[in-house]
């Protein structure tokens, strides 16, 4: 009997445990969209609208309804010419087109670090069909006051101003960088969080020794990256009733299997698929149900979890003691010449 792939994710039953995560280049465009569905992926979050284009907006419109009683049918030319899904207007226009365009779930995706007018715009995302909103939280605390509990409450209550607004399930995508995340994670639940999206990507400053100016510069996940959210799905999975999604490093059979064992209900891909095409999701596909008929395993719900922190035969190497254990190998393996 062939495996079953299928999985739940936020109270939906996807075909398999392989999405796309937003991507610009992979699910802001139709075509795309299209040929990810056709290869079997079978959940795409949409890239994000940012909390800057909703301020943006928001600009925009105040200054049209200034001006309106001097410029009539002309007012449009107050707004600037804008670029496919620079702004929220057109944001919700692809949502309606891509559940137009696939039958597989779409989530959409707003990004952010302040209420500001996201409470409206989830509503309309809700509005104009998506099956799910995934709140992509980006805030970089500079302020030497603010304490690390004053960051965990700005996330929290994001989360609980826009649970409040909207019926769709809602998955929060957060970083690494917490001082207890277990602790966090717990509170993000009980904020109104379906699920938890594990783990952000940001992308970081660097500095152009040309012209001397902090410039943006995204690099693209590797394979190994996929350790960090193995270890923490498998920490939260006993101790949190929500559906978990890992993201980051997911480029291989053997990553999405290993973080389906730790605990995740889903595993998101993106660098992957701009590095080697759409294809590559049919490859793993029938690597991960030929990996699953070998085991003996009936299906991927059997499997999930069954190398969680509370399933696992030693709990230690998800925690410090893993730490001088893999020091102790490498060393043992990799020798330090003498005299070094």
């Amino acid at each position: 009997m062939s495996a079953d792939l299928s999985t739940y994710y936020l109270g939906m039953k996807l075909k398999n445990p392989l999405g796309v995560a937003a991507c610009p280049p992979l699910t802001g465009n139709l075509d795309m969209l299209r040929r990810l569905e056709d290869v079997g992926a079978s959940v795409a979050v949409l890239p994000s609208l940012f909390e800057e284009q909703i301020e943006h907006d928001e600009l925009e419109f105040n200054r049209l309804f200034e001006y309106q009683s001097e410029s009539f049918a002309e007012a449009i030319t107050h707004f600037p010419v804008q670029e496919y899904n620079t702004g929220p207007r057109d944001y919700l226009r692809h949502v309606e087109a891509a559940k137009q365009a696939v039958s597989i779930p779409i989530i959409g995706s707003l990004n952010g670090a302040s209420p500001g007018g996201w409470i409206r715009f989830a509503r309309m995302i809700e509005e104009a069909g998506a099956d799910a909103l995934e709140l992509n939280i980006y805030f970089v605390p500079t302020d030497a006051e603010m304490t690390s509990a004053d960051v965990e409450r700005r996330y929290i209550d994001l989360v609980a101003e826009v649970r409040q607004s909207v019926a769709l399930p809602l998955a929060v995508k957060i970083g690494q960088n917490f001082t207890s995340l277990p602790n966090f994670a717990q509170h993000l639940v009980a904020a109104g969080a379906d699920g938890l999206v594990l783990f952000n990507r940001y992308v970081e400053a660097d500095i152009d020794l040309e012209t001397l100016q902090v410039k943006p510069d995204l690099v693209l996940s590797n394979r190994h990256e996929a350790r960090v959210p193995i270890r923490w799905i498998a920490i939260l999975r006993d101790q949190l009733k929500v559906s978990l999604a890992a993201t980051s490093g997911v480029h291989r059979m053997q990553g999405a299997m290993k973080l389906l064992l730790a605990g995740a209900d889903v595993t998101m891909m993106a660098s992957i698929l701009l590095m080697q095409g759409p294809d590559v999701v049919t490859t793993i596909l029938d690597e991960m149900k030929a990996w699953l008929e070998e085991n003996d395993y009936e299906s991927v719900e059997q499997l999930k979890g069954s190398m969680s922190r509370g399933n696992c035969p030693d709990p230690s190497a998800l925690e410090r003691a893993n730490y001088m254990k893999a020091l102790t190998n490498y060393t043992m393996e990799h020798p330090v010449p003498p005299g070094s």
